[in-house]
């Protein structure tokens, strides 16, 4: 009997790390296809009880040797030529050199296409992919529109993906129209949603509670451009009408201290708590407790921002309305008014007055809560998600 699997387009999944646990969609993505078949090529395997999956192809990175005691050689081909790393030469036959055996892998698979997550991933790899000479696509996720732009050459290099990529993918509207202030042709533009499983989120309607013991959740890595430290000085404000107010914080990361150190000095220490890193069962318990989701991003000065914060959906789909900011993709999945509100950046005066509005409003807060659950549905879901992208791939196959 044929094998109807291998007779599917085979697309390479290109990552940096399969997978780190703050990257789930990815996951998502590569267990959900029904049309094509996919295998993972990574540099680094991680988390792999979390994330069992197979095949996933670990890349061998290839160590050159070093043009020792030759300083005119070196000089030639980092200065002159500007060929650095040097090419090899192995039996006298002279061979380009690239940091990893991807070339060879792509020749032995032959795929259909390559899938390059990230955007600096796809110019680290990009000689890779020029020498094996297959089409590829990328997806950009957020940080990728503003990490390494100030790196020499980087900004060229993009340009010459953006060039050769049949086709660009972006999670957000405010991410595509990055990508076309970056250079990369609008035409070769689309769409790569978050797909987001929903069939396990049981909506609730929620009411404010009788004691005004409010739970204010987020869920996210502990950085900057989460919002966590203007949200603490929001709660110093909303702690005065409702002082059973509680910050619950799901999530670990370099700013921890940071807001460990904040909450001390704002007198918050009965009203934040640090919960560490949520599995998705945990989380979802805290979503079901609470009443409000935070999610008040603001832009870096490195320019990092936010496509659509996958931890928002899943709250939407549980019920919980969202209190946000107007920034990066946020807006294209929270309509300020009807399934949530949202606020300008950094100002945790206007924060603080969009929570107290909806804890004094019960039935706008239950008609928030209805229509967050309604609306990330419909907008959302995985399996749509999963089968645009399906598209996107057989779209790329077919182009010349």
């Amino acid at each position: 009997m044929p094998d109807e699997n291998a007779s599917r387009p085979h697309i390479i999944s290109l990552c940096g790390t399969f997978l780190k646990p703050e990257m789930q969609s990815i996951y998502r993505q590569v267990t959900g296809f029904q049309r094509v078949r996919t295998t993972v090529y990574t540099q680094s395997h991680e988390n792999a009880e979390m994330f069992p999956f197979e095949p996933v192809v670990k890349l061998t990175k290839i160590v050159r040797p070093r043009l020792k005691g030759n300083f005119i050689l070196r000089f030639w081909f980092k200065y002159i030529v500007k060929q650095w790393p040097p090419p090899m030469v192995i039996n006298k036959e002279v061979k380009p050199y690239y940091p990893y055996d991807l070339v060879d892998l792509l020749r032995r698979d032959q795929p259909a296409l390559v899938h390059v997550y990230y955007g600096h991933k796809a110019v680290h790899f990009l000689e890779m992919l020029q020498a094996w000479g297959g089409p590829f696509v990328v997806s950009f996720h957020g940080v990728d529109v503003s990490k390494f732009m100030d790196d020499e050459g980087y900004a060229d290099k993009l340009k010459t993906v953006f060039a050769e990529a049949k086709l660009v993918m972006a999670r957000s509207h405010s991410l595509l129209d990055r990508l076309v202030e970056l250079g990369c042709p609008a035409e070769k533009l689309r769409m790569n949603r978050t797909p987001i499983p929903l069939e396990h989120l049981q909506p609730t309607a929620r009411e404010a509670p009788s004691d005004g013991q409010w739970r204010l959740v987020q869920a996210c890595r502990l950085i900057q451009k989460k919002g966590i430290l203007t949200t603490l000085k929001a709660l110093a404000i909303v702690k005065q009408k409702y002082p059973g107010v509680r910050y619950l914080i799901g999530g670990d990361g370099p700013l921890r201290d940071k807001i460990k150190e904040t909450v001390e000095k704002l007198g918050l220490h009965d009203h934040v708590e640090l919960l560490g890193w949520l599995d998705q069962a945990q989380l979802l318990t805290e979503y079901q407790s609470a009443h409000l989701f935070l999610h008040p991003s603001e832009t870096t000065k490195e320019s990092d921002q936010e496509g659509i914060p996958n931890s928002m959906l899943e709250a939407m789909a549980t019920g919980l309305p969202i209190v946000a900011t107007q920034h990066g993709g946020i807006p294209e999945a929270v309509t300020s008014g009807y399934d949530g509100l949202l606020v300008p950046e950094r100002s945790p005066e206007q924060l603080a007055a969009a929570l107290l509005s909806l804890m004094a409003d019960a039935s706008e807060l239950k008609r928030m809560s209805v229509n967050a659950a309604t609306s990330v549905r419909a907008n959302f879901g995985a399996m749509v998600q999963v089968a645009a992208l399906e598209d996107v791939y057989l779209e790329a196959i077919q182009l010349k």
